[in-house]
């Protein structure tokens, strides 16, 4: 309450003592409320000021292993994979008619016809980076069509994939020659050098992001034998732990792995954008003791042939050619026999022996002339 006093030749509210009292309070209680307000300022931009800190504590960062535990292979591109020919395309001659005559302006060099029988045909080559783990084993209890499981020993290899950037493209160089008379028009000779590039050409778009479209081959010449990588859902699991204990992985079988972009990495930046997966055989061969794993889907490197009389006019183009994809070899052998066979009888690599005869056998077995561990060719 007020109470209207004099002073002078004025009147002055006065509170009263209960008014005081109450005006005290909300004082206190405007005070309160201004240094939450402070407090909730000061907590706030500490929160923003740790949030990146934060963040980047929690980023997945490169698995690291023990070494020789991850064998990682070099893609290693070639200049001349950027090239094909020059070669004949033998549909022009054949599909279109009345290609060749005798010009009477230009050379007959010149023609369709003739220009048809040497072509180079030139593309950009990617490549991504192959890591692995040991080839190993494991029991897993697979479902049947019947409904019942069945415990089947699984041969898995688990592997990492990345984009390391740096593919190669032809860069033309073009080189004019004057000609003495500005008559004659100049010389223009064209040649073509490897340059570097994140750029690709992928499903008919311009990116960065490859893809891996994995074809495993579990395979040996001694018996003759291949097997094709088996999606084992059932097995992913147990492998995962067994491999990544403790870890968060999303570890990929041979289909999902292809829904994964994989954009380029740079471990100097710490940019990992890696991928895992893991590919599984059944029902191998336990006699076989030379081993070759044929991976395909890490370039888009190729070679192709045309068979002699392979095309027929009315004839698809294409029809009788034959593509070879380059691949890689990953050579292994086991020194066991049929009785329980184990994963540390495994071994990656060349068999070494002291026989001279025995020696060459076994480099029959993977196609080489040497020890190799790895090797790329076309298949």
């Amino acid at each position: 309450m007020l109470l209207m006093r004099r002073y002078g030749d004025s009147m002055t509210q006065v509170p009263t003592r209960q008014a005081s009292v109450a005006m005290r309070g909300l004082g206190k209680t405007a005070i309160l409320l201004a240094l939450a307000a402070v407090g909730a300022s000061l907590a706030a931009g500490v929160a923003l000021a740790q949030a990146p800190d934060q963040a980047e504590a929690s980023a997945p960062k490169p698995i690291e292993f023990a070494p020789g535990v991850l064998t990682t292979i070099d893609p290693a591109p070639q200049n001349e994979e950027m090239f094909s020919g020059p070669r004949p395309l033998v549909e022009v001659p054949i599909a279109i008619e009345g290609l060749e005559y005798d010009p009477k302006l230009n050379p007959k060099a010149a023609t369709v016809f003739q220009r048809a029988k040497t072509v180079t045909l030139r593309r950009t080559i990617w490549n991504l980076e192959l890591s692995f783990k040991p080839l190993r084993m494991i029991y897993v209890d697979i479902p049947q069509p019947s409904g019942k499981m069945q415990r089947k020993l699984v041969w898995y290899m688990v592997y990492r994939v990345r984009n390391m950037g740096n593919h190669i493209k032809p860069k033309p160089v073009v080189e004019t020659v004057d000609r003495e008379s500005a008559a004659e028009p100049d010389l223009v000779h064209t040649t073509y050098e490897a340059e570097k590039t994140n750029e690709v050409e992928m499903f008919g778009r311009t990116t960065t992001d490859l893809r891996f479209f994995p074809h495993f081959v579990l395979a040996s010449s001694e018996y003759d034998k291949e097997y094709l990588d088996r999606v084992i859902p059932a097995a992913l699991a147990p492998i995962r732990d067994r491999e990544f204990p403790g870890r968060e992985v999303d570890l990929k079988n041979s289909l999902t792995i292809s829904g994964m972009p994989l954009p380029v990495s740079d471990p100097a930046s710490n940019v990992d954008h890696s991928v895992w997966g893991v590919v599984t055989w059944v029902d191998v061969d336990p006699r076989i003791d030379y081993y070759k794993v044929f991976v395909q889907g890490l370039t888009n490197a190729y070679q192709f042939e045309d068979a002699e009389g392979g095309f027929k006019k009315g004839d698809a183009p294409g029809t009788g050619r034959r593509f070879t994809k380059k691949t890689l070899q990953l050579n292994f052998w086991r020194p066991g026999d049929t009785v329980d066979p184990h994963e540390e009888e495994i071994r990656y690599g060349c068999r070494i022996d002291a026989d001279p005869a025995e020696q060459q056998a076994i480099f029959a077995e993977y196609g080489v002339d040497k020890p190799l561990d790895h090797v790329w060719l076309y298949r």
